[in-house]
Order: structure tokens, then sequence, then C-alpha cells
């Protein structure tokens, strides 16, 4: 059960773009303005960092799981209890992702359509695929999909370029200052620091040190293809009512129309969006039944996926409505408690440790 360096790549790439394009925009232009681009900038060279040091971790303990090196790092106990909260945050992400998605998905496309008819719809989409296909059949979805997904961006990109106005970025800095900027990458940089997932990952590629590389340019590419779009929704719409809008870009796909012939292209858009979505959650879904059945030494990681299944169902309708999904649950625990101690403090701390006691048993070794 191994995936290759290009399909890591894809993965990563695909795991990263979706609901990080639809969900970060207009939190980092209602803090930065027409600056928001330089947040999400700031954002991305971040989230390379985060993943950057993610993968030195797993490559220190290469043939080993998460469960496992976090238990060699740190030890049985304080292991177990470093696994347990990632397991946590996992499932609860998993839960607020399928409540937005299917949010989005209802809204956008099915208004008469039951919203737990759409969720339950989805679960059994991701729930096929990893049953059947495991991180290998993820991993080849992720190969065909991933180069169509940026094909349609970077022709969305273009057919809005007739609509933007380069005034609209100007003044660069001066209306908005580093505070305000860094505010405004919080939102991305909450995204793109699931660059720790390469640590769940690594053990299942078959080029560990390669795989890595990849997954460390999948967000680089990533950062700056969303920065790139960001800029282009700037000039079209203008920082003040792109702010107000749900979804900037989306609503600069529906602004385009070339001749009046080429027009209500967004379905095509939001189809693609789904299939990133699709993938997103199947990885969710399979490094945490994995997670779980190594941690518990089941045997059967079948029986968990259909359990976890389940736990992100009851998770996504614990939400009343997409705003507490997508705006208060990311404002009031995630970004000030999850962030800074999952994705960035732990991650750090494990680094230090590993990698003092991988030079000590070496000079031990040695001796």
């Amino acid at each position: 059960m191994k995936i290759s360096a290009l399909q890591m790549f894809w993965m990563m790439a695909i795991f990263q773009y979706g609901m990080t394009l639809l969900l970060t925009q207009s939190p980092a232009l209602a803090a930065a303005k027409q600056d928001a681009w330089i947040s999400m900038a700031l954002a991305g060279i971040a989230g390379v960092c985060i993943t950057f040091i993610c993968g030195k971790i797993s490559l220190l303990y290469s043939n080993q799981t998460f469960v496992e090196f976090c238990q060699t790092i740190l030890g049985k106990w304080l292991g177990k209890l470093i696994v347990i909260s990632y397991l946590i945050q996992f499932i609860i992400t998993m839960g607020v992702i399928l409540r937005q998605s299917s949010e989005i998905i209802h809204l956008t496309l099915f208004r008469k359509t039951p919203l737990f008819i759409i969720i339950i719809l989805m679960v059994y989409l991701i729930v096929y695929i990893v049953y059947k296909g495991g991180i290998e059949g993820i991993g080849r979805c992720s190969e065909i999909l991933g180069p169509l997904i940026f094909l349609v961006t970077i022709v969305t990109l273009l057919l809005s370029f007739n609509s933007i106005d380069w005034n609209q970025i100007l003044p660069v800095y001066a209306d908005s200052g580093w505070r305000q900027i860094v505010k405004g990458s919080l939102a991305p940089f909450s995204f793109w620091a699931e660059g720790i997932y390469i640590m769940m990952l690594t053990y299942f590629n078959k080029e560990p040190k390669r795989g890595v590389s990849y997954a460390i340019r999948a967000v680089g590419l990533v950062s700056f293809f969303i920065t790139i779009i960001t800029i282009e929704v700037i000039m079209v719409f203008g920082p003040g009512l792109s702010s107000r809008m749900w979804y900037p870009y989306f609503e600069m796909i529906r602004f385009i129309s070339i001749m009046e012939f080429l027009q209500n292209i967004e379905i095509f858009v939001l189809v693609i969006w789904f299939l990133s979505v699709f993938i997103k959650l199947s990885t969710y879904l399979f490094i945490t039944s994995y997670g779980i059945a190594d941690f518990l030494h089941l045997k059967n990681q079948g029986k968990v996926v259909w359990i976890t299944a389940l736990v992100i169902i009851s998770i996504s309708m614990y939400f009343p409505n997409i705003i507490s999904a997508s705006i208060e649950f990311p404002e009031k625990i995630y970004i000030p408690y999850i962030v800074p101690i999952n994705m960035v403090g732990i991650p750090l701390i494990l680094l230090t440790v590993g990698t003092i006691r991988k030079n000590r048993s070496k000079r031990g070794n040695g001796g």
C-alpha cells in the first residue's frame, strides 16, 4: 500500500487547494484590503516552512508510522497523548469540512435537496474510495484530477483578465500596515499549515525523501496560485466589494462573459472544486482511520472507516449553520488553539527532540 512521489505531489496540492481558495480570501481581504495578496504570500511561505519541518520529522523515522515515531521520540505515554490530540483534531476538522462543503453545494446547486442527504452522499463517496482503494486509490485519483483542477484555474484566470483594473491593487502597504497584513494571513495559514499531514503520509511513500520534496513543492505551487488568484480578484472587484463576498473567486467566475457567448461557466468550476474536496476528505478519512487502527492495534481498518464516518456525520450536523462552521469555529477554536499547538508547537518539539535522539543514537552506535 504505497504511493509514488508524483502522487504525493498531487495529493498534497489538491488537499491544500479547494477549501483554502474558497474560504480564506474574504477574511484576508477584510483585514488587509488590497494587500490581501501579501497576506496570502506570507501565509504560503509559513505553510511551506511548516511542511518542511514536518517533512524533516517524518524522514527521521521514515520506516515508522506517525503513531509509532511519536512514541519513539517522546516516550510511550506522552507520545500517545500527542497522537490522541491529532486524531481528535482530524475527526473534528473532517466534520467541519463536511458541513462547509455540503452547505456550499446545497446553496449553489441543490437548494431543494435536504442538506442531510448531501452529507450522506459525500460520506458514502469518501468511504467507498478509502474502503476499496485505500491510499493507492486516493493517489491514483489525485494524479488524474490534479492537472485538470489547475488547468481549469489557469483558464478562469485568463478569461477574467479582460475585467481587471490595475489601479484596484494600489496603494501597496500604505492603507494596511504589517499588523493587518499578518492578521489577514491567519486564515490562509490555518489551511496551509495542514502540511503537517505529510507526517502521516510519508510512511506510505515508495521514495520517502523524494515524496517529501514533492510535497513541499506542492504547497509552494498552491500558495503561488492562490496568491495570483487573490490579486486578480482584487483587480476585478476592488478590496471593498470583494471583502463583503462569501466566495470572491466563485463570484469572479460568474462575472466572466466573452462576447455574451461564453458565460455561466461556474458550474464547471464547482465540479472541479468538489473533486478537490473529495480528495481532501478521502485523505483525511484514510489517515484518521489508519491512525486509530494503528493506535489501538486493530488489524481490520475497514470497521474503523465506517465508525469514523458515522462520527463525522454527527459532528457535521452539530453545527447549526455555515456561519458557525466557517467563521465561529475557526475564529474561536481552530486559529487560536489548534494552529499554534498542533500545527506549530508540537512539530517543532518533535523535530528538536527527534533530532537530538537520532544524533545520540548515531553516536552510541559509532561508539
